[in-house]
């Protein structure tokens, strides 16, 4: 029977994926492990490989279509010794259609409050909206997130199996075997919903596991109405309508869910940071020279507040949390996010065991980091997860700020611009580098008392940082 290639979730929080490009045509052979085509999520360019054996009987989405719901139809594969004219006949029966594209945006003059339109013009209007409206005396129908996904199994020419039975490869079973996770409960990526070692890794971070308790509700979809509402204050033509793009999506779905779901609580201090920025001139001015001329490493204000940070919660245990609904995750080790800004919005790539690497280490990895996420070219596991975050906008001149907290994160520390003011030291007013620091924290899990022990570590350390290497 032919196997059916579905758009696969290729990280936990994905809905929809751009399919960027087709590595193989229609008639290639294809063996586990070929990298088949390339997906863009919202976050990066991820590859796509291949997890059963046989020719690529049809394409069904092209390459560069855009918003394609996770677990559509994209391609069909004729298994080793099936006709491939019949694969490619039968595919796409019973399956989801692939999305169309987006239609172009509305002009500025165009972009007053529709009109009701009559006759055939309706009846188009009406087959091509994403939700119909209610008619007279019917219950207001919600407009579904996405494409509705076929189940395990479902559609002509896919593999009918008992509802209890899990699809997997070979190596994810053994790898989740090992790893003591039941199948069962991983979210598979791969055809069909198949189970791939990709997800079982993942499985083991604590990701791409379903919980046995129904998910949280979506915050509510922005009805067209309210658009049109707001677009009814502006004169037609006086602004451009420009759409949304995946990112921005992403970014203003999570920051809501985390202002409305997290209960935030802030704190500040001022640090006098004189000290860190001679060890920083100092350290910068003895990193060794390569072939090429350049140095080693550059150390940055940032690399040295990371690591302060990252040293706090090993100081502060308690506020190295993630909340749950069944239990406090207390984390081992301090994996810092830090804010990246990114054409259309921001990723928060995470350095892994920042308490046990080196402020040289650390300032090479964030600037691969750095580099990689503008190219879009970092991989989910790069800025998933994380313990805690920084959020750094100093070298924009701004002063005091603060950042909304990033889950599953219990706490994220806001860095502002550093510099000279006037303080007051035993009486007398002297000049001194200052840096406003604010924390914002979980209150659920991190209540304040807990973040000003934690910012008070924090201060200590980044105003002696000869304390970061003891």
């Amino acid at each position: 029977m032919p196997v059916n290639i579905l758009m696969p979730a290729l990280s936990p929080t994905m809905e929809k994926g751009n399919l960027a490009k087709w590595l193989k045509k229609e008639g290639d052979k294809v063996k586990p492990g070929d990298v088949i085509a390339e997906i863009e999520t919202d976050k990066a360019t991820m590859e796509y490989e291949a997890v059963d054996e046989g020719t690529l009987a049809k394409i069904l989405v092209p390459e560069g279509t855009p918003d394609v719901p996770v677990q559509t139809l994209i391609a069909v594969l004729a298994e080793e010794g099936e006709d491939v004219k019949a694969a490619a006949a039968a595919a796409g029966k019973g399956a989801p259609a692939p999305p169309k594209p987006p239609p172009a945006a509305p002009k500025p003059a165009d972009a007053a409050p529709p009109r009701p339109a009559a006759g055939a013009d309706a009846s188009a209007r009406a087959a091509t909206a994403p939700s119909a409206a209610p008619k007279p005396g019917e219950p207001p129908r919600a407009a579904p997130a996405q494409a509705a996904a076929p189940k395990r199994g479902d559609g002509e020419g896919a593999r009918v199996a008992p509802t209890s039975r899990v699809f997997s490869s070979p190596l994810a079973r053994r790898l989740a075997k090992e790893a003591g996770i039941d199948l069962a409960r991983i979210r598979g990526s791969g055809p069909h919903g198949r189970v791939i070692a990709h997800d079982v890794e993942l499985a083991k971070s604590g990701r791409g596991v379903m919980a046995p308790a129904a998910a949280p509700a979506a915050a509510p979809p922005v009805q067209a109405p309210a658009d049109e509402k707001i677009l009814a204050l502006f004169e037609p033509g006086s602004y451009e309508a420009v759409p949304h793009d995946n990112v921005r999506k992403v970014i203003a779905r999570r920051l809501l869910e985390a202002k409305l779901t997290i209960p935030h609580f802030y704190l500040t201090l001022d640090c006098n940071i004189g000290k860190l920025l001679g060890a920083r001139e100092e350290i910068n001015a003895a990193a060794p020279k390569g072939k090429d001329g350049k140095p080693a490493y550059k150390i940055s204000v940032n690399d040295f507040v990371i690591k302060a940070l990252a040293l706090a919660l090993q100081r502060v245990p308690d506020a190295n949390v993630t909340w749950t609904e069944g239990a406090m995750l207390r984390h081992r080790h301090s994996d810092i996010g830090v804010a990246v800004s990114i054409p259309g919005g921001l990723i928060t790539p995470v350095v892994r065991h920042a308490e046990q690497k080196s402020l040289s280490i650390i300032s090479n990895e964030m600037k691969d980091f750095a580099t990689r996420a503008r190219a879009r070219k970092l991989a989910p596991q790069e800025y998933q997860g994380g313990t805690s975050a920084v959020s750094n906008l100093g070298m924009y001149g701004i002063k005091e700020f603060y950042a909304i907290i990033n889950p599953p994160h219990a706490t994220i520390l806001s860095v502002g611009a550093a510099d000279e003011r006037a303080v007051v030291r035993d009486g007398k007013i002297e000049a001194a580098h200052m840096m406003t620091v604010g924390l914002a924290t979980d209150h659920r899990a991190v209540d304040g008392a807990l973040g000003a022990v934690l910012l008070n570590a924090f201060k200590a350390l980044i105003e002696s940082p000869v304390m970061m290497v003891v």
